[in-house]
């Protein structure tokens, strides 16, 4: 269930270029604060993907029960089986 949200959100991602000497841009519009930037492309893609999973194991930590839906992958749903979190997702 986390790869599907993962991957959902990065077909989500956009990226800009900063500027011929900054790099690019990337964000996740539906995953507010989840942003990355780096000198290539390939690289902001490959730190986007850090921040996002970084981003839905602290939203997990801390209980949050506010995740958009991506893709039909509600990660609020699992958080209300009768199965603990920590097994849900696994």
């Amino acid at each position: 269930m986390l790869l599907d949200y993962s991957s959902a959100a990065m077909d989500r991602a956009t990226y800009r270029i900063l500027s011929e000497h900054e790099g690019f841009y990337g964000e996740i519009p539906e995953l507010h604060g989840v942003w990355a930037s780096a000198s290539t492309l390939e690289e902001c893609r490959r730190e986007l993907q850090e921040v996002v999973e970084s981003w839905i194991m602290v939203k997990l930590r801390h209980g949050d029960s506010d995740f958009p839906t991506l893709d039909g992958v509600d990660l609020n749903q699992a958080r209300m089986d009768d199965t603990p979190m920590n097994e849900a997702v696994v």
